[in-house]
This record gives C-alpha cells, sequence and structure tokens, in this order.
C-alpha cells in the first residue's frame, strides 16, 4: 500500500508494485466500472499506463509529479460529489 500526502491532507490510493521489462508498475484499484474512464484520462496527461482486458490499471510512477496527477485523477472517480465542492470550496477560499 502507498500513502501520498497531498497539500497537508492525507489520502491512500492502494497501489500494489511489481516489476517489469517496462520498470516497476503499480496496479491502481479502482472500480471495474472506472478504470476504463482513468485509464483515458492518464493517457491524456501523458502517464505511462496499461489496461487490458479483464486485467487490473496498472500505471507506472517514475516520479512526484505523476503520483500527484494519479491521486488527482483517481480521486475525481472515489470521493463523493459532496467531497469534491468542500474540496473546490476550500480551494476558493484559500485563493480569495
Amino acid at each position: 500500500m502507498c500513502l501520498l500526502q497531498v497539500c497537508g491532507t492525507l489520502r491512500v490510493i492502494h497501489l500494489k508494485s511489481f516489476s517489469s521489462e517496462a520498470g516497476i508498475r503499480h496496479v491502481v484499484e479502482v472500480s471495474w466500472s472506472d478504470r476504463w474512464q482513468v485509464y483515458q484520462r492518464l493517457n491524456e496527461l501523458d502517464i505511462p499506463c496499461r489496461c487490458e482486458s479483464n486485467q487490473p490499471l496498472q500505471v507506472q510512477i517514475n516520479n512526484l509529479q505523476i503520483a500527484v496527477q494519479l491521486w488527482s485523477v483517481v480521486r475525481q472517480f472515489k470521493a463523493s460529489r459532496q467531497d469534491l465542492i468542500c474540496t473546490l470550496e476550500d480551494c476558493w477560499r484559500i485563493r480569495y
């Protein structure tokens, strides 16, 4: 399991690591119904990942920037609408 701390808020992303020819990949635990959308978004961000039929989503995390982007993408699918609204309101309050 990997703990990722961003902006002082502790969030957990469950990852299982394994080595492959391409380096260390992590299996990201997202629902089967969301994994294709998460995969598509990670591809748009040029994050190395794989999503094969009937297999879990695999992501190669090479640096902190990728880790934060992964956290953000997964959060969009796992967090409740109310949590996302509260986060957005907190950002507005901090900025303005």
